[in-house]
């Protein structure tokens, strides 16, 4: 099994930084994408961020660029989401995701085939 935990959410300030970890367990899988999606309440899932694996090419929603940031570190097996410049908007359930398989539009949720149970960012103002 693929088992993927996220870490490092919690309780931010407007203008302050988190950052989010999601680390990878279990058999094996050839990694293709990994990224960052968010759900607020009474909101559908949104896309926040994501990675090609093999070129590192980045990706991001309109709403945090120049402002977060992924990365991955693939001796560790993770990959993390730096948050910066927190607003109150950015407030929701985090998601981390993966894909085993090629994926042309690694903004759509439903092109991912593992998923993490969620880390709630909760930003004050």
């Amino acid at each position: 099994q693929v088992q993927l935990v996220e870490s490092g959410g919690g309780l931010g300030q407007a203008g302050g930084s988190l950052r989010l970890s999601c680390a990878a367990s279990g058999r094996p899988f050839s990694t293709y994408a990994m990224g960052w999606f968010r759900q607020a309440p009474g909101k559908e899932r949104e896309f926040v961020a994501a990675i090609r694996w093999s070129s590192g090419n980045t990706y991001y929603g309109d709403s945090v660029k120049g402002r977060f940031t992924i990365s991955r570190d693939n001796a560790k097996n993770t990959v993390y989401l730096q948050m910066n410049s927190l607003k109150p908007e950015d407030t929701a359930v985090y998601y981390c995701a993966a894909a085993n398989h090629i994926i042309i539009r690694l903004t759509v949720a439903a092109g991912y085939d593992y998923w993490g149970q969620g880390t709630q960012v909760t930003v004050s103002s």
